[in-house]
């Protein structure tokens, strides 16, 4: 799952359908007995966002560094953490879009209930704000990759 190359974008996208599959069963059998989608939060996207803001501003000191454009002197044990943290939000990001995408099709399919228009377009949200982080962690996980070095040298 995890390689030298860190998460990949195949392994996130496998992680969006198995999960999203779970969630619209799960959601289904709830619904079928006459129970709505919980209405999902504001806070949740926001929460969503601000940690793909967190993980880019993590990572973008690491590439500075990378890049020679910084003058400071970088720990690895920090760019390491930023790996790790990196990968974890591609995880989760993916995890969390799956989930909502889930949701969202249960609700989508059935928008002859009021109730459900609301839904409709705040897990549609989430599920942009999910996909944002696990952009975020592919990218800052692409910031922080350090080539090999040529053994010619």
């Amino acid at each position: 799952m995890v390689t030298g190359h860190g998460v990949r974008a195949r392994v996130a996208a496998l992680v969006v359908v198995v999960i999203g599959v779970a969630s619209w069963l799960l959601w289904m059998l709830v619904t079928g007995e006459g129970t709505l989608v919980p209405r999902p939060s504001w806070l949740a996207a926001g929460l969503l966002a601000a940690m793909a803001a967190f993980v880019i501003g993590f990572a973008w000191p690491v590439r500075s560094y990378l890049a020679g454009s910084s003058t400071r002197r970088l720990d690895p044990l920090r760019a390491a953490r930023v790996v790790v943290l990196a990968q974890a939000a591609t995880l989760t990001g993916a995890a969390a879009a799956g989930w909502y995408a889930g949701q969202l099709a249960v609700v989508a399919s059935d928008l002859s209930l009021v109730a459900n228009e609301d839904r409709l377009w705040r897990l549609a949200i989430l599920v942009g704000a999910s996909v944002v982080l696990c952009i975020a962690g592919l990218l800052a996980q692409r910031w922080c990759r350090v080539d090999p070095r040529d053994t010619d040298d």
